[in-house]
């Protein structure tokens, strides 16, 4: 008697276990033998899945892996691909654990800054996938009394992130995507921590070396913080001049006050 059909749920669930854990178990039942093993048309399967996330990985991680060569870099891919697929179809959005993979990866323990090379990269593929918005007009902030400025909750531009580096990443990265051997050098390696803010303009993505009082006003801005607080934990003096040239680069599209939010 032939056993009974599996439901799609099955069938799903066995063939993402072969496709994933590199073992045919029950889906190789479930595949037709006509001219090919079973065994074999999963194998294709399996390869056409892992060189999918190499791809993938690839795309969001180009100076990586100028930095370490095509091989070392796929190699390092198809392990973390093995340990962490996608979460959902979306591949733009796949490799987030991808630099501190890279951190607890022994073999790259030689160059000590790739994984901040890793965190920027990821941030530039955050910024460039990012929706558009259109920037805050900072006249309307002139509008509010004290006490409601003081309540102001900052919205960031979607196409905006901050990140901080134990190692000059930023200047690693342009000169490995602008082919400047010379350029790289010259790299102090000793030169860091750096903080930076990445934001899309346009077509291009910038980053912009920050003070370290203006990025811990940014990064209490960005993660929801109230305007007052923010400013009244920066550990400078002037904390109202380095709000002003953080709005001026346009890094917020809205505000939120009383429980509302303003889209401006």
């Amino acid at each position: 008697m032939r056993p009974p059909a599996p439901t799609l749920l099955e069938l799903q669930l066995a063939i993402r276990h072969s496709l994933l854990g590199g073992v045919d178990g029950d889906a190789s039942a479930f595949v037709i033998n006509e001219g090919l093993d079973p065994q074999e048309r999963i194998g294709i399967y399996r390869n056409t899945s892992a060189g999918v996330l190499v791809t993938a990985l690839r795309l969001a991680f180009p100076a990586v892996q100028h930095v370490v060569g095509v091989e070392f870099f796929e190699g390092a891919a198809r392990l973390f691909a093995a340990q962490a697929p996608p979460r959902s179809a979306w591949l733009d959005a796949y490799g987030a654990d991808f630099p501190q993979f890279l951190a607890q990866l022994g073999q790259a323990a030689s160059l000590p800054y790739l994984p901040d090379l890793a965190r920027l990269e990821w941030k530039v593929n955050l910024v460039l996938h990012a929706a558009d918005a259109e920037p805050l007009e900072i006249a309307r902030l002139a509008t509010l009394g004290e006490a409601a400025l003081e309540d102001l909750r900052l919205v960031p531009d979607p196409a905006t992130q901050l990140l901080r580096c134990e190692f000059p990443a930023d200047a690693v990265w342009h000169a490995v995507l602008g082919r400047d051997d010379d350029a790289m050098a010259a790299i102090n390696l000793a030169d860091g921590p750096v903080w930076l803010l990445v934001q899309r303009t346009g077509d291009d993505v910038h980053t912009v070396r920050l003070s370290e009082p203006e990025w811990r006003v940014a990064a209490a801005l960005f993660s929801g913080q109230p305007l007052g607080a923010a400013l009244a934990a920066a550990s400078c003096a002037e904390p109202h001049r380095l709000l002003a040239a953080h709005l001026a680069r346009g890094c917020y599209a809205s505000f939120s006050q009383a429980s509302r939010t303003m889209a401006l």
